[in-house]
Formats: C-alpha cells, structure tokens, sequence
C-alpha cells in the first residue's frame, strides 16, 4: 500500500507527495538511511516501491524534504541491496542516517 499525501510545493515531475510510505505489515529491525536525489512524492515513491520489494521489508517510509528513508525489515539487510535498490529508483543511497 503506499501513501501519498499531495503538495504543491516545487517538484521534479508535478505529482508531488509528502512522505510515501509502503506498509508491508509486520516489525523487525528499523534503520534509517540518507537518500540523495528524492525531491517530490513522486520520488518518495520510486524509492518506497524498490526497498519494499527487498525480502525481509516490512516498512518503508521515504521523506523527501530530509532525504530520509526509513525502513523496517525481519532481519537487517545488507547496505548493498538497499543501494542496488535505490539505484533503481533512480537515486543515490549516501548511507546511514
């Protein structure tokens, strides 16, 4: 499920949303990571829909305007398939917040 709310402030693409979140169910481990790139809803959701699909997420939650994503999963998960998936989104994970 993902969550968008819209805004109309400056955006990359128009179809802006604060705070996209994808709510897989469950709880775990929660690490926040740095995102740089996301500047509008629509990349908050680029960047949910690709980490929610990593196995183990349970919880996604980007936010654009801190450049931060937070995400809870089963287990920790390596750096390097949050990065891959960020990569695919179209962004550059930074590392951890």
């Amino acid at each position: 499920m993902t969550t968008e709310t819209n805004s109309s402030s400056g955006s990359c693409c128009g179809s802006c949303g604060s705070g996209a979140t994808v709510d897989v169910q469950g709880v775990g481990v929660t690490t926040t990571y740095k995102v740089s790139g996301m500047t509008c809803g629509h990349c908050e959701g680029a960047v949910s829909q690709e980490i929610s699909a990593l196995d183990g997420v349970s919880a996604v939650k980007a936010v654009a305007k801190t450049g931060e994503v937070t995400v809870t999963s089963a287990a920790p998960l390596d750096e390097g398939a949050v990065r891959t998936a960020v990569d695919e989104a179209g962004y550059e994970l930074v590392g951890r917040a």
